[in-house]
């Protein structure tokens, strides 16, 4: 008999949920192969067999929290010989001796004998309905089913809402009884993006100070260059890679916001792997652009489009997410006109972007002109950096933005 057991993950991950079985008892599962779906607190990974065998036994349930070193199945490898290998004809098997019965493991008739290929973020959607993935018809022409298939399906065959009656004295409900509700089970990952943006405010003295840019320069800067720099380097060229040179400058020349507390010491980075928020159906995931100084705008542009793709295919791996230095988010993408960005911890800055809007500005003292706008906000964690330093660090990006002849110059 093996086990099967958590392996370690990451430093910062010790535990995580069983999302999906892949594997059910009296199945065969060859070493290598993946036998579960683990939702982290980051990103979701697969759980593989060491050995080969069947599967007698699963020792929890989809939706229990798991340990790093906990067994979660038991392999009999003694039943290894005993199923027949694929590349053995039905000849070969009539030659086996009598001394040596091949064990046929009969699937019972309720088994599919095909697993639905779906996406997690497709069966999670159905486990919460209780939708058989089987009856979903996909879109996709190679037949994956997605999380949009499954909304569609859950549409047409939506029951009517039954009535939430009330628990127990000791949990009352707060809304009424009578009236129809859902209750929604937090994923891994929302419970911990709800529970670090709640500890980093409790650890960090958190303090945001704000600006604007005026947006003019660059835009005609993109709208004169944009279509060679797609051709020459078949990517967009877009405000992400401008706002990237222009902290890393800034972070160069006020070095604080690129550190961290550890205990009573401050941690100065001198590396810049700036960390670049991405907006998915899991709730948000913030990717880093690692050595981010040494990269020109087309690779941080390539780099960017890459993580953020991988990040809404949920095909992220920890260490796409890990050792950030600094935060980059834009509200704008949703139409925010000014935000307060929460802290990315360990780290002491993230700096917001937000909508890009045409506002009345005085040119000088007789003469107004409509220019494009965006407000910026940067929180900080006031422990090690002062308002002297977080406004100064605000200025410089506003300064390079604002002139893109002086952000090639720096960088």
């Amino acid at each position: 008999m093996a086990e099967i057991k958590v392996p370690e993950l990451a430093e910062s991950i010790t535990e995580g949920t069983i999302f999906q079985w892949l594997k059910q008892p009296g199945d065969f599962i060859h070493k290598g192969e993946p036998i579960a779906e683990l939702e982290t607190d980051k990103v979701n990974v697969e759980l593989v067999s060491e050995d080969s065998g069947v599967i007698t036994k699963l020792l929890f349930n989809e939706g229990d929290t798991v340990r790093v070193g906990d067994t979660i199945a038991i392999v009999s490898e003694e039943a290894e010989a005993n199923v027949p290998q694929a590349e053995e004809t039905p000849k070969q098997l009539e030659k086996k001796k009598p001394s040596q019965p091949i064990a046929v493991k009969e699937e019972p008739v309720t088994r599919p004998t095909q697993r639905p290929i779906a996406s997690p973020s497709a069966r999670k959607l159905a486990r919460e309905k209780g939708i058989d993935l089987s009856k979903v018809t996909p879109f996709d022409p190679l037949g994956r089913i997605r999380k949009q298939d499954v909304e569609a399906y859950s549409n047409q065959s939506a029951p009517i809402a039954e009535t939430v009656k009330p628990t127990t004295p000791e949990t009352p409900d707060l809304f009424e009884p009578e009236k129809p509700v859902e209750r929604i089970k937090m994923s891994r990952r929302r419970q911990t993006i709800a529970k670090r943006l709640v500890e980093v405010q409790h650890t960090a003295a958190m303090l945001t100070t704000f600006n604007e840019i005026d947006m003019t320069a660059i835009i005609d800067l993109r709208n004169r260059r944009k279509d060679a720099f797609y051709q020459e380097h078949d990517v967009r060229l877009g405000f992400m890679s401008f706002f990237t040179k222009a902290v890393v400058a800034a972070l160069k020349k006020y070095p604080l916001l690129n550190a961290e507390i550890q205990g009573d010491e401050i941690i100065a980075k001198k590396y810049y792997d700036i960390g670049v928020a991405v907006s998915t159906d899991e709730g948000l995931v913030v990717p880093v652009v690692r050595d981010a100084d040494k990269k020109n705008f087309a690779e941080i542009e390539r780099e960017i489009l890459h993580l953020a793709t991988k990040a809404r295919e949920n095909k992220l791996s920890l260490k796409d997410l890990q050792g950030g230095t600094f935060t980059i988010t834009n509200g704008g993408v949703f139409g925010s006109l000014l935000s307060t960005p929460i802290l990315n911890g360990p780290q002491v800055g993230i700096l917001g972007m937000h909508k890009i809007q045409l506002r009345p500005v005085a040119i000088d003292e007789v003469r107004m002109e409509n220019r494009p706008m965006m407000y910026v906000a940067l929180s900080y964690d006031h422990r090690i950096i002062d308002g002297k330093e977080a406004v100064g660090f605000l200025v410089k990006v506003k300064e390079l933005l604002e002139d893109p002849e002086q952000l090639l110059l720096e960088s």
